[in-house]
């Protein structure tokens, strides 16, 4: 059972061995969120099932979503409606990428997990490094079908379905989340460590593309996403991750750690990593800057 990444050979050899297997591809474009579509209709692990951000993966009905922020948690209950509805099931290892840098796939990783299901794995160098190993690869729909069914909805429909429905069973949350009341309450504590993943010019306020106050939550520290991969896209050894993370926490303990980004959804790279790292599973912010600077009222710090 591989639970944090897995390489392009050992993915090889688990498709070989026949052991029950699904593997999602969650690429995404934040700024033109249709073109993951259109990267997988394009190209796509062959058999792989499409797991979109915005619609699988999200619930924007404010009656529904967990948290607030621009990619609000959905229900477990419909995320596990459409796992089934892809023929997902309990007994299956789930491998999940992107195209993008690791960079959205972590949320499906993150997902299951709360969902109870530890057997979900990251594809370690994306679809780049799958192609670069020769592995097959399709176009066109494929096994995408053609029926489409939002998370909000609680249905089992989706764009992605290897075979019929399954019957996919919640077990108790792997993974723990925070509100933003929790941090708020929390802030200045010895008990709660900030880690804040987004570029560092966001970060510091310089510039602020998407959110409409620039700045960050007081007393957090910095660690953009992509500073857990080499340059060949590939995530850094454990041991090179351990030595960076202990540099940043200094005398912090990293079971106090809670990350956070701009919607909750580029944090989860840090949270893998850490957990790569050998530091232990951390908590999410999931409605992370894009919610706390809904509020006015609330502190926000630059520089």
């Amino acid at each position: 059972m591989s639970t944090t990444l897995i390489s392009v050979e050992q993915l090889l050899n688990l498709r070989a061995s026949g052991q029950p297997l699904m593997v999602f591809d969650c690429s995404f474009e934040l700024l033109q969120p249709k073109q993951g579509d259109v990267q997988y209709l394009d190209s796509h692990i062959a058999g792989a099932v499409r797991a979109d951000l915005d619609r699988h993966l999200c619930c924007f009905d404010p009656t529904q979503a967990l948290c607030g922020g621009r990619h609000p948690l959905p229900q477990r209950e419909a995320v596990a409606a459409w796992l089934a509805g892809v023929g997902f099931s309990n007994d299956m290892q789930a491998v999940v990428y992107d195209r993008q840098g690791l960079n959205y796939c972590g949320r499906l990783w993150w997902l299951l997990k709360w969902l109870g299901h530890e057997a979900v794995a990251v594809l370690d160098g994306g679809l780049q490094a799958w192609v670069a190993a020769g592995g097959a690869v399709a176009s066109g729909a494929g096994t995408a079908g053609k029926a489409s069914s939002a998370v909000s909805a609680g249905t089992a429909g989706s764009t992605g379905s290897a075979g019929s429905a399954s019957n996919f069973t919640l077990a108790p949350a792997l993974v723990a989340w925070i509100t933003t009341e929790d941090v708020a309450n929390n802030l200045g504590r010895s008990t709660q460590t900030i880690l804040d993943a987004r570029a560092t010019p966001r970060f510091l306020g310089e510039v602020e593309p998407i959110d409409p106050v620039a700045g960050h939550i007081p007393g957090a520290l910095n660690r953009p996403f992509a500073h857990n991969l080499q340059a060949d896209g590939f995530f850094k050894s454990a041991d090179q991750l351990r030595t960076e993370f202990n540099a940043l926490l200094g005398q912090r303990d990293p079971a106090t750690v809670v990350h956070h980004c701009g919607s909750g959804v580029s944090s989860v790279p840090n949270l893998l990593a850490m957990e790569v790292a050998g530091l232990g599973r951390t908590r999410l912010y999931a409605g992370s800057w894009s919610e706390w600077c809904s509020d006015p009222a609330r502190a926000v710090a630059q520089g």
